[in-house]
């Protein structure tokens, strides 16, 4: 008896990219993590280009896939890969670094990102995604970021933590607002400008 397999293989190859392109925005969020430098107004968390490697995964793999990115990327850092800020690695580094609350983020922010830009968890074509939400996904996306990241630097820099939320709100996350909206300004030149190279 023969049997049909070809829908096992297309769903198969299906996943197989898909991973393949979660893995490569991994890499890239992690290859962003070496543009470092220090902030002025904050000591103790530095300039990335990593949130912006976190909103292009959202908005290009969509909330499943653009957070398993995300969690792949997590994943690499932990088992000793150089790809965190700065070039650091390690598992204490994601539960002891004053940084860790927006390393734990992405995969949130990255998944919220999607499903604002996507309007649901099925992929869209990223073109016919108005610039407006974009920008509301990518704000959606920094909210959460600096949330946990808020949080994350507060635990570890300050005793009682919940006292100084504030404190730590205006250090590790105000202080970054303007690089911010440069980060969504160019994520948006990009997917525009590919979508306008794809056309």
């Amino acid at each position: 008896m023969a049997t049909n397999t070809e829908s096992v293989d297309l769903v198969g190859d299906e996943a197989a990219t898909n991973l393949a392109r979660a893995a490569l925005f991994a890499a890239l969020v992690g290859a962003f993590a070496y543009v470092s430098f220090p902030n002025p107004l904050s000591a103790g968390v530095p300039i990335t280009l990593q949130v912006l490697g976190v909103f292009l995964a959202g908005i290009m793999l969509g909330p499943v896939w653009g957070s398993l990115s995300m969690v792949l990327y997590l994943a690499a850092g932990a088992v000793g890969a150089p790809v965190f800020s700065g070039g650091t690695a390690g598992i204490s580094y994601l539960i002891a670094s004053p940084t860790l609350g927006f390393l734990w983020s992405y995969p949130f922010a990255a998944g919220v990102i999607g499903l604002v830009a996507h309007r649901g968890t099925s992929l869209s074509e990223v073109d016919a995604v108005p610039t407006p939400v974009l920008v509301g996904a990518m704000v959606a996306g920094t909210a959460i970021i600096y949330g946990f990241g808020t949080v994350g630097f507060a635990v570890i820099q300050y005793d009682p933590w919940y006292a100084s939320l504030w404190q730590a709100f205006l250090v590790s996350s105000l202080a970054f607002v303007p690089i911010e909206a440069v980060k969504i300004a160019a994520a948006v030149g990009i997917v525009k400008n590919d979508a306008i190279a794809a056309a």
